[in-house]
């Protein structure tokens, strides 16, 4: 977990980024952290569980008392998991990062940061969940960010999300 104060405003705003793995979600994080943004990845720090081995959820009372004490400032919940659709209504915005299989797969096999995407079994998982789980997650989406743009770029829209979430 970053943790830093919103420089840009005292509205409070709470958006959540999504998507698959290797669209660029923890690399945007890094970046609006840098830019005095709160950020929470749920891939880390006990945000998310793997209960029964079925597949990885959201811790909801850490999630909820997170999205209840936030009071100002942007906040940039970063996650893709099956009950994260439990908390759609308490977001400002729902940012769906999306880029085309071929680019998430060179992106996961060369990134250095995350290992998952690196065995065949995982390359087959992840272009099985971007036929199945992409989807829904765009139909839940109150925007989509193609993060073959650059990532300033990708941080600055997100940025303007914050500020004005019904964009």
């Amino acid at each position: 977990m970053m943790n830093s104060s919103d420089s840009t405003s005292n509205k409070k705003a709470i958006i959540l980024v999504t998507g698959m793995s290797g669209t660029g979600k923890s690399t945007v994080l890094v970046e609006l952290a840098r830019r005095g943004h709160r950020v929470i990845d749920t891939d880390y720090d006990g945000w998310s569980e793997n209960v029964d081995g079925s597949g990885w959820l959201w811790r909801e009372d850490r999630i909820d008392t997170l999205l209840t004490r936030h009071t100002e400032g942007a906040l940039f919940i970063s996650g893709t998991v099956s009950n994260q659709g439990k908390f759609y209504s308490r977001f400002d915005a729902i940012v769906l990062l999306s880029a085309p299989l071929e680019v998430i797969l060179e992106r996961v096999a060369s990134r250095k940061t995350n290992e998952y995407g690196k065995t065949a079994e995982q390359r087959e998982e992840i272009v099985h969940y971007v036929n199945t789980v992409e989807p829904l997650l765009r139909a839940g989406a109150t925007i989509e960010i193609d993060t073959r743009t650059p990532l300033d770029q990708v941080a600055t829209e997100l940025e303007l999300i914050a500020k004005n979430p019904a964009i």
